[in-house]
Formats: C-alpha cells, sequence, structure tokens
C-alpha cells in the first residue's frame, strides 16, 4: 500500500508537475484541446491553483520509493480544492486512499460536511464515493468555457 503523509511547502514544485501531468494525460479524452490548454496555463500562474498550494493543507500519496504519486488539498478545511493523480499512476486508489483519510481527518474535526468543484475527471470517483452534485455550473479559465460541478458530501459525526 502507497504511504501518505502531509504536504509541505517544499513539495510545491513536484505538486506543480503532477498537476500538468494529469491534465495532459487525463483531460484529453472528456475535454477538447483549447480546454486542456487552458487548464495547463494554470501551471504556474498566479491564481486559484497558487493560491490552494500555499494556503491549503493536504496529504501525498507516495510510491514505495517516496515520490508522490497522488495529491489532495484541503483550501478552507470543509473544501476539497484538488485531487490529481499522474496519469501513470491512475486507477491505483491513490486518491480513494487521499479521500479516506482527508474525511476522516474532517469528520474528526467536527465538520459535517465536504464541499468541491469536481471536473468531468473526478466527477465519476466522488459520486461512487458518496458525494452528491448541488449545481453545475459554468467557468471561463482563459476565455475558455468549461462545466464543473459543485458537490458536497455529509460526514459522519465522531462523538
Amino acid at each position: 500500500m502507497a504511504p501518505i503523509r502531509a504536504l509541505t511547502p517544499a513539495d510545491h514544485c513536484e505538486l506543480l508537475a503532477i498537476y500538468g501531468d494529469a491534465v495532459s494525460s487525463q483531460a484529453p479524452g472528456p475535454y477538447g484541446d483549447r480546454q486542456v490548454a487552458a487548464w495547463l496555463s494554470q501551471v504556474g500562474a498566479p491564481g486559484p491553483l497558487a493560491a490552494a498550494l500555499n494556503q491549503g493543507s493536504g496529504l501525498a500519496s507516495c510510491s514505495e520509493s517516496g515520490e508522490i504519486e497522488a495529491f489532495a488539498v484541503m483550501e478552507p478545511a470543509d473544501r476539497l480544492s484538488l485531487l490529481y493523480c499522474r496519469g501513470r499512476s491512475v486507477r491505483q486508489g491513490h486518491a480513494s486512499r487521499l479521500l479516506d483519510r482527508l474525511e476522516a481527518l474532517a469528520s474528526s474535526q467536527g465538520l459535517g460536511q465536504l464541499r468541491t468543484e469536481a471536473s468531468q475527471l473526478s466527477l465519476p470517483l466522488l459520486r461512487r464515493r458518496g458525494w452528491r452534485v448541488a449545481w453545475v455550473e459554468a467557468l471561463l479559465i482563459d476565455g475558455i468555457l468549461f462545466r464543473r460541478y459543485r458537490m458536497t458530501k455529509s460526514l459522519p459525526t465522531v462523538s
């Protein structure tokens, strides 16, 4: 089983590389070329990605050698802001293990619900895990239209 550890500021460059790898390897199916290019333009640019990495907290799912294969960031504490996995490591349980940990942590902190804005890539996984679509919204990235899904998940209360 892949080790999971807390993210640190020293991980940011690697996280940007994983983000870019995830988008370029997984998005071309459900997204068009212009959308993929716009999404990739977020790497290294000031904006929501940089803010989430700088202000959020999260976890990394690592290979046995310690290389990060997937990561998740919460920002703020009740919002899943980022969830990305290297293309070579999809469908190996990295994202599910990260979500297990983050959901348990949020529940232990007394949070009753989590929220996120999911892409078409993460929508199926989150639905399988009990997240519900609250509404669908349009988003512009570099003038290119995207559809994303505002989702919530109720958490068990811990006494």
